[in-house]
């Protein structure tokens, strides 16, 4: 996969060297010379430039890119600029970093995807949720074993555990599954909370807008990710 990273900071450059790592095909992008140069040889591509130039931003290959991740920290007002400049140039999937609930709500209302917080999530966590396709989340166990969060497939909705065969087929475990549940709160307003649903058993049937929490081996969950 592609992906664009903004800001090489502490976050940025982390999450941009592990991606690399992996094989993905990255370009780091930052103001500072001086970052461009200490991850030139760390990171798939690196560019000085600025990210909140409209003119600059629509040279590179956004058609390319799966994934625009604006991880600029210092500068929220840069931060701000950058993904709402990447929203309207409407990129396949945006994330972007929030330092602070206000700077969460504007991010929520440009209308990103994702919102990143650095300071409560890993850049390793985050380059496994992005690497395993349709992850909503993940918890690394160890370097082989992971716990993660995924959306029901369509073709196993109204099917039971047992019937799809996860454990035989696929050699992962369903732990648990997650249903979103409207409550009422004291004051009568209406939301969606995440509920989860108990000990998953063999006869426990899928239903759509699920999610299920599995646990196996990294090669395993990636096979049962790419088998849809």
């Amino acid at each position: 996969m592609k992906y664009l990273i903004v800001g090489l900071g502490n976050f940025g450059s982390s999450l941009a060297q592990k991606l690399t790592l992996q094989g993905h095909e990255v370009i780091g992008i930052d103001t500072r010379m001086q970052k461009v140069d200490l991850y030139k040889e760390k990171i798939s591509h690196t560019i000085c430039m600025d990210s909140t130039d409209e003119f600059t931003v629509g040279g590179l290959p956004l058609d390319d890119t799966d994934v625009v991740i604006v991880a600029i920290g210092e500068d929220q007002g840069a931060n701000i600029m950058a993904t709402a400049l990447f929203k309207n140039m409407q990129v396949k999937r945006l994330i972007s970093r929030a330092i602070n609930p206000l700077h969460e709500k504007v991010l929520q209302a440009i209308g990103v995807d994702e919102i990143v917080h650095p300071e409560e999530e890993t850049a390793e966590r985050w380059a496994k949720k992005l690497c395993l396709m349709n992850v909503i989340d993940s918890f690394e166990l160890s370097d082989d074993y992971s716990i993660i969060e995924v959306k029901v497939p369509e073709k196993y909705t109204g099917r039971t555990i047992g019937e799809i065969g996860f454990t035989d087929k696929f050699k992962i475990l369903v732990l648990t599954t997650i249903r979103k549940t409207e409550v009422k709160s004291f004051l009568g307003k209406t939301r969606t909370e995440p509920v989860v649903q108990g000990v998953a058993t063999p006869d426990t049937v899928l239903t759509s807008n699920e999610i299920l929490v599995l646990y196996g081996a990294n090669n395993d969950l990636q096979h049962f990710l790419k088998s849809f």
